[in-house]
């Protein structure tokens, strides 16, 4: 092999090996994908405990119950590959198809609803925490979807407190984290083999990464930075419900039957310039619910919920998405807003499994940037969500564990 072709194969292998991996989203025949525990039914960020069994659903909106396929990899703190092979993270075998499913029963809208757990009689245990991803596929070992997942260890706990931010110039808009992870001397040499991930509103496309303690205090790693651990508050999530599709509920205006039936939500318009007002809410999650209905998996339906937002044409290439965990923050065509001009709103709709959901509007910049706050505000006093994940790798080691793990809201915070 010539010099030439030598370093375009190094190029390639180099790059291969370590470029990051990303989640597939679904096609749209696939909807409510959730991932469970047996400490949580919401759609929830799948972070678990190792050793604890959690379950992926979904459902196919199709009538032929085609048959899908799982693989489990095992991925570095920064979703690069990582150098263990399948033995040494998985106890049984993966890429089996999934035989737990059902379809609907008494709803307009068709469908399978499939279940895998892990553990199971193939997939007999996770031997090792860290990140991972699941991926499903179809009979012709096609990709259909995947999700990343996090496995983790109480070696170390997190301790967390929200704080305003303490730059004078962000201290409305603003919220700093601070960290203290103790047990720190059951870790060598922390400086260098510890790095902390930090989640608001189990939102993995906004994550802090990569932080390192700024120093320690006898067992404790101390993170007390300015910027680099502060996000912006945001504002509480806009909601709806419709566990009763034959009636208005929460936040529906008013609902039509054509071929399924058809929710439309009030009208919505911009916060951002409003006074902050608290709103309970869910911090983004959804539940999948209905009212008389003993198996919400299989007798739940498909409504066509109907978007509308008041806001002034953005003509310079910025687009417009209905955002939230119901799609795992995805930016899909089909979320995105389209500005209609007879009514001098912005419009979409798509279909939501029967439920309670939280969303709201977020503006992508044309060069592609996320500005969660334009439409709804950033607010320090906004309750947030927040997730730390504690990540080591001991020296000589050949994979990232993942030792610690803790979460707060900021309910209390504090200047």
């Amino acid at each position: 092999m010539s010099p030439k072709y030598s370093f375009y194969f190094l190029l390639l292998f180099t790059f291969s090996v370590f470029s990051q991996v990303e989640e597939v989203n679904p096609p749209d025949y696939i909807k409510s994908i959730t991932f469970k525990s047996s400490s949580s039914e919401l759609g929830e960020l799948p972070i678990i405990k190792l050793g604890e069994t959690f379950y992926l659903e979904f459902d196919a909106l199709v009538t032929n119950e085609p048959d899908f396929y799982y693989k489990i990899e095992h991925y570095n703190y920064d979703w690069t590959e990582s150098q263990l092979v399948r033995p040494e993270f998985l106890l049984g075998v993966d890429n089996f198809r999934i035989q737990d499913y059902r379809n609907s029963f008494n709803t307009f809208q068709l469908y399978s609803h499939y279940r895998l757990s892990i553990p199971n009689q193939q997939t007999k245990r996770l031997k090792v925490s860290g990140n991972y991803i699941l991926s499903i596929h179809d009979s012709n070992d096609d990709l259909v979807f995947s999700r990343k997942f996090m496995i983790y260890e109480n070696l170390v706990t997190p301790g967390i407190s929200i704080k305003r931010s303490r730059d004078v110039s962000t201290i409305e808009s603003m919220q700093t984290v601070d960290l203290e992870i103790h047990g720190g001397n059951q870790l060598n040499n922390p400086l260098q083999t510890v790095k902390a991930l930090i989640i608001q509103n189990r939102n993995l496309n906004t994550a802090i990464k990569n932080l390192k303690p700024q120093y320690t205090i006898g067992d404790k790693l101390i993170y007390r930075y300015v910027n680099e651990t502060a996000f912006p508050g945001g504002n509480e999530y806009l909601f709806f419900e419709t566990k009763d599709v034959r009636t208005a509920s929460l936040g529906v205006q008013f609902i039509e039957l054509k071929d399924i039936y058809h929710s439309y939500l009030f009208g919505n318009r911009s916060r951002a310039n409003l006074p902050y007002t608290f709103n309970p809410d869910i911090n983004g999650r959804f539940k999948i619910t209905a009212i008389d209905r003993d198996d919400v998996s299989i007798e739940a339906d498909y409504t066509q919920v109907h978007f509308t937002l008041d806001y002034p044409e953005l003509s310079n290439g910025e687009r417009i998405y209905v955002y939230g965990n119901y799609n795992n923050y995805a930016l899909e065509e089909y979320n995105e807003m389209v500005f209609n001009y007879d009514t001098g709103r912005y419009e979409t709709n798509f279909k939501f499994k029967q439920g309670f959901y939280n969303y709201k509007y977020v503006v992508v910049n044309r060069d592609g940037s996320l500005d969660e706050g334009r439409i709804s505000g950033d607010f320090w006093q906004t309750e947030n969500n927040y997730k730390v994940l504690v990540y080591y790798r001991d020296l000589g080691a050949r994979y990232d564990r993942i030792v610690g793990f803790n979460e707060l809201s900021s309910t209390n915070i504090t200047n």
